[in-house]
C-alpha cells in the first residue's frame, strides 16, 4: 500500500512540474509578445516622417543607437531586421549632405519603406 502512495505522489508530483513547465512557457510567451509590442511602439514614434534638415542629423545618432537598442532586445528575428534597417538608415542621414532636397526626399522614401516593413511584421 505504501508502495501505492508513493507513485501517486511521484504522479503528482510530475504533473504539478508539467503545469508549471507550461506556465512558464505561456509567461515567457507573453513577455516576448509585450517586448515585440514594446519594441514597435517605441520605434513607431521614433520615425521622422517629415524631416526637419536642421535637426534630423542632430537627433539621427540618437534615434539609431535606440533602435539598434530595441533590435537587440526583441527576440523575434523579423522584427530584429526591421529596427536594424531603420537604425541603418539614421546612420546613413548622418554621413549623408542633408540639407539637399534631393537627399531628403531619398532619405524620405527609405525611411517610409523601412517604416512599411516594421509595419508588417509588428501587424
Amino acid at each position: 500500500m505504501k508502495r501505492w502512495g508513493f507513485a501517486a505522489l511521484l504522479a503528482a508530483a510530475g504533473l504539478a512540474l508539467a503545469g508549471c513547465s507550461e506556465v512558464t512557457n505561456a509567461v515567457d510567451q507573453t513577455n516576448k509578445a509585450a517586448t515585440k509590442v514594446s519594441a514597435c511602439a517605441e520605434a513607431l514614434s521614433l520615425a521622422d516622417l517629415n524631416p526637419d534638415p536642421a535637426t534630423i542629423k542632430a537627433r539621427a545618432a540618437d534615434k539609431e543607437k535606440r533602435l539598434r537598442e530595441l533590435a537587440n532586445n526583441v527576440g523575434e528575428q523579423d522584427v530584429a531586421g526591421a529596427l536594424t534597417g531603420m537604425a541603418d538608415s539614421y546612420l546613413q542621414a548622418q554621413k549623408e549632405n542633408i540639407h539637399d532636397a534631393g537627399k531628403i526626399a531619398d532619405w524620405t522614401k527609405r525611411n517610409i519603406d523601412h517604416l512599411d516593413a516594421l509595419r508588417k511584421v509588428c501587424a
